[in-house]
This record gives structure tokens, sequence and C-alpha cells, in this order.
């Protein structure tokens, strides 16, 4: 390593820059995840993954960095906050007439923007490095896009602490930011966690869990949670499920939104992170009523076109049969069901046979979807 190199200095203009990037933290951490990696070798074996067959893949590139880009030395850890203001996150939740849309995705694709902050950061850091560092160049920054194990790592770069519902927690920031990693070829001085386990003797995010996803504390049975449910499965949405859904239509954010931690959530002040095309408080029927197209025009740069269009009416259908007896409804679900596909007309008739069932069944339903 080139004497004329200060690391400690470089690690501090790291923090100043990334702060400068609009990322809240910056930690830095080597890359032992020998412990997370028994733990996710014991998740996989259950079969906790589901259909996520990417989870499986690569071997043990996902815990072990310096077989993912050989070289790796350190991995720097970053969190970006991206809950909105003013969203009426609660009122939404608890109309049946509205859709939920889980916050982290109501405004732009969050991938894009991370990785281009990361990016240039990666490059502030290479043109610190003298000419003839070996590795110049060739620093990479991911975002939830390679086999990286971003909560560990969070983790042991001191950005918070694992809680019980297995997201980061952050004392003085709660739990709803992203993160994103530089991994470098850099020996740099390693930050030393400094935010120990405070989630205590509470239990709200498992209790909260309208589909009982968490087998026990820091355990998620992927199968069972909502977020899986309405992004990841591709297939039919299992029945025992489609109520307690509710009207969450993409992704769910019970666990996070009960989490005494996030009293403390500051609201993000990134442009991009905030709601579009009125994804915070729109009517179930508004959203199902959208033509291909629409969806595709209103979902430009969002990751909600992940699911494809026919994820969208799959999940809208569960909303529109778990919301109250309407014509409206009823009128929307019908006209809809021709020409669409076998796995959304499934989920029509579905909901057209929740429209009719009786008033006092309905209450009940309604009453454990929403956890009043």
């Amino acid at each position: 390593m080139p004497n004329s190199l200060d690391l400690n200095k470089l690690a501090a203009d790291i923090k100043i820059w990334g702060r400068e990037l609009g990322f809240q933290q910056v930690g830095i951490t080597d890359i032992d995840l020998s412990q997370a990696e028994v733990r996710l070798k014991e998740w996989l074996a259950k079969g906790y993954h589901g259909t996520m067959e990417w989870m499986t893949a690569h071997g043990n590139k996902r815990s072990r960095p310096a077989e993912l880009l050989p070289g790796t030395v350190r991995v720097i850890s970053v969190r970006m906050n991206y809950l909105p203001g003013d969203t009426n996150q609660i009122a939404t939740l608890k109309d049946p007439t509205k859709a939920y849309v889980s916050r982290y995705t109501l405004g732009r694709d969050y991938h894009k923007l991370i990785r281009k902050r990361l990016s240039v950061l990666a490059k502030q850091i290479d043109d610190a490095l003298p000419e003839d560092y070996p590795f110049k160049g060739q620093n990479r920054a991911f975002v939830d896009s390679a086999p990286v194990m971003e909560r560990p790592l969070a983790e042991k770069a001191g950005l918070g602490w694992t809680g019980k519902h297995t997201l980061i927690i952050n004392s003085d920031a709660g739990s709803w930011f992203f993160l994103g990693e530089i991994f470098t070829f850099v020996p740099l001085p390693v930050d030393t966690p400094n935010q120990p386990n405070q989630c205590g003797e509470c239990t709200a995010c498992l209790k909260v869990c309208p589909t009982d996803a968490f087998t026990q504390p820091y355990e998620l049975d992927a199968r069972r949670c909502i977020s899986y449910l309405t992004i990841e499965n591709k297939g039919a949405i299992p029945e025992e499920f489609r109520e307690p859904m509710g009207n969450r239509v993409f992704g769910c954010d019970d666990c996070q939104a009960i989490c005494p931690w996030n009293k403390y959530a500051q609201f993000t002040t990134e442009t991009d992170f905030l709601p579009r095309h009125g994804l915070a408080d729109s009517d179930l029927t508004t959203l199902f009523n959208w033509t291909e197209q629409e969806y595709l025009d209103n979902t430009e740069g969002s990751a909600i076109r992940r699911i494809g269009y026919e994820g969208w009416l799959r999940n809208l259908a569960v909303g529109l049969g778990n919301a109250p007896q309407s014509d409206h409804i009823i009128t929307a679900l019908k006209s809809k069901r021709e020409g669409v596909s076998e796995l959304v007309k499934e989920h029509i008739d579905w909901a057209l046979e929740q429209q009719t069932k009786p008033n006092y069944r309905r209450k009940r339903k309604i009453k454990r979807a929403t956890h009043e």
C-alpha cells in the first residue's frame, strides 16, 4: 500500500462525502459474515424463501463479499431515509376502500437514485487514491441488485441493529430507510457498532403481522409475508392469506408502522421519494380500472413495475374483495373479468364471491384484517 495514503483521513472524508450526497449515515465494516452465513443457511433449509430461487443461487457469494468481488476487504454501508411526510398512512390502511401501497414505493424507484449517488462516492474514493494504488477504479456499488447481505453488513457497520421484524432499526431514525453498499479494496479502518439491540421485551411487530409471518423473533417465513405474496410471488395468492391482506395491494408496512422506535423516524428530503399519481391514498377501484397503458404510464420509473399489470390486477382484486359491499365494485370486477389471464380471473371470481357474502361475516373479516 502506498505510504502516502492516510486511511483514517480517507475514512473520515468518505463519511463527509456520503452526507453531502444525501446519505444520513455512512459506516465501514470488514467482510466477515460467518455468523450471518450460518443463519442464512438455516433459514433457507426451512424453505422460508419460498419461490425466491435467487436466494439460493451464487453459492456462498452472498455471505462472502470477497467471492462476489475478488479483492474486496471492506464494505462501506449507507442508509437513506425514504418515508414521505403526511401520507395519511394509518388512515389509508384502515379505509378498506383505499389501496395501501408500501411507503417505499410511492415515488421513483430507489435503486437508480441510490446507485447513482454511490457511484459518485466510489469515484470520489478513487480520485483520492494515489495513481499507483492497486485496484484503483474497481470499487463497486450495490443497491439490492446483487447477492449482498445488506442488513448484516449495515449492522456490523454501526447503522443500527436487527429488529425482531428482521429489519435494521436505528435509535435516532427508526427503520424507514434504504440501504446501499460499496465494496472496496482499500483496507479502511472499520467502525465499531454502537447500536446494541434495544428491542427489549417488545413484540409489537410480531403480533401485528396480518398473516403471522414471524415464526419467532428475528425469523420471517417469507411465504406468509404480504410483501412476498404481493411482489415476489408470481402465482396465485393462497386463499388463507387473502382476507388478512385487507387493502394492502403492494407490500406491507405493519411491522414498521407499529415499531416504537419509528417515533424517531425522519421524513425524506428526496423529492424523488415523494408520492406520485395519487398512490398514497387512491381508491381501489380507481387503480383497478387503469388500462394496461395507464398502468405503464403511471408506474414508469417505479418499483411497482416489478409485478407487471397482471400482478397489479391480481392484488387489487383481493383488495376489492375485502372492501365493503358495493355495486360499483361488483361492476368494476365484472367489467374486467373478460380478457384477463386465468390467474387474474381466479382472484376476480374470489372477490365477487366475497362481495356477495352476508354483512355479518364481512364485518368480522374486515376487523381481523385491520387489527382493530
